[in-house]
């Protein structure tokens, strides 16, 4: 018989408490846990997603390389 979701049961004992638990990252990205930025509403609107935002920041980023080339050589 399927448990549905008002029908689960908790299995855990009464004196463990969940509140105190503490997250932990492993890998070389550990120290960004938990790390996020805040976009103005303005910005929110024109970029749907965080693929969007990496994706324009990328490009900027790009030509922002290509002109310290160019201005090097110059």
């Amino acid at each position: 018989m399927k448990n549905t979701e008002h029908e689960m049961q908790d299995e855990l004992r009464s004196e463990y408490d969940l509140t105190q638990l503490r997250i932990r990252k492993l890998g070389p990205q550990r120290s960004k846990l938990g790390s996020f930025v805040q976009l103005a509403p303005d910005v929110e609107k024109v970029f749907p997603s965080s693929e969007a935002v990496n994706e324009a920041l990328r490009f900027l980023i790009r030509v922002a390389q290509q002109d310290q080339k160019q201005e090097q050589h110059k």
